[in-house]
C-alpha cells in the first residue's frame, strides 16, 4: 500500500482502478448503470467536469483561503520556495483544471441539447436553462481571468517574465484582485451549477 501512496502516479491510477471496480460492482449487484450509448458518454463528461471543477476551484481557494493570506507570515529567506516551486505547479494544474472545466462544460451542455439555451440565459424561459446559463457565464468569466489576467500577471510576480520592481509588485496586485474576483464569483458559480442540477 505504501508503493500506492508514497508515488501520486500510482495514487492515480489506483484511484482510477478503485472507481472502475465500485462501477462494475454495482452494475453487477442492481444490472444498471452499464457503460454505453448516449447517456452514459454524457454522464462519464459530467464527471469529468466534477472532477475538473474540483481541481480549479480547489486550487482557487487554497491560494486566497491558505496562501495569500499566510505569504506576510513566511520569513522572507523561504518565500522563494513558495514563488520557485509551489506556486508554479498550483498555477499549472489551475490554469488546466479551468480549461478542461470549461470544455467539459460546454461539451456536456452541447450533448445534453441545452448549449445555446443556458447562453441565453433562459431565453425560451425554463428556469433550468436559465440557472445553467448563469453558473456558465461566472464560469467562462473566471476561465477568462485565469488565463488571460491571472496567468500573465502571476507570470511577472514570480519572476518568469523579467519586469521592474515596479511592475513585478503591480502584476502581483492585479493576480491577487482578479484571483479574489473569481473567488467571489465562485460562490454564485456553484449555486447556480448545483440548483440546475437539483431545484430545477
Amino acid at each position: 500500500m505504501a508503493a500506492i501512496l508514497s508515488n501520486l502516479r500510482n495514487t492515480v491510477i489506483a484511484g482510477l482502478v478503485l472507481t472502475v471496480i465500485m462501477v462494475a460492482a454495482i452494475i453487477g449487484a442492481t444490472g444498471e448503470g452499464q457503460p454505453g450509448g448516449h447517456a452514459y458518454f454524457t454522464f462519464l463528461l459530467r464527471w469529468l467536469h466534477v472532477v475538473s471543477g474540483v481541481m480549479w476551484i480547489g486550487l482557487l481557494w487554497y491560494f486566497n483561503f491558505v496562501q495569500i493570506p499566510n505569504m506576510p507570515n513566511i520569513p522572507d529567506d523561504q518565500k522563494p520556495a513558495i514563488g520557485k516551486v509551489i506556486a508554479p505547479a498550483a498555477l499549472w494544474w489551475f490554469r488546466w483544471g479551468a480549461m478542461a472545466t470549461i470544455a467539459t462544460g460546454l461539451i456536456v451542455a452541447a450533448m445534453n441539447g441545452y448549449l445555446v439555451q443556458a447562453l441565453t440565459l433562459g431565453s425560451d424561459g425554463v428556469a433550468k436553462h436559465m440557472a445553467i446559463g448563469i453558473g456558465m457565464w461566472l464560469g467562462i468569466i473566471m476561465w477568462f481571468n485565469v488565463w488571460f489576467v491571472i496567468w500573465p500577471a502571476q507570470q511577472k510576480a514570480l519572476g518568469m517574465v523579467e519586469v521592474d520592481a515596479d511592475a513585478k509588485a503591480a502584476a502581483a496586485r492585479t493576480a491577487m484582485l482578479f484571483s479574489r474576483t473569481n473567488t467571489l464569483l465562485s460562490f454564485p458559480m456553484l449555486y447556480a451549477m448545483v440548483s440546475a442540477q437539483n431545484i430545477f
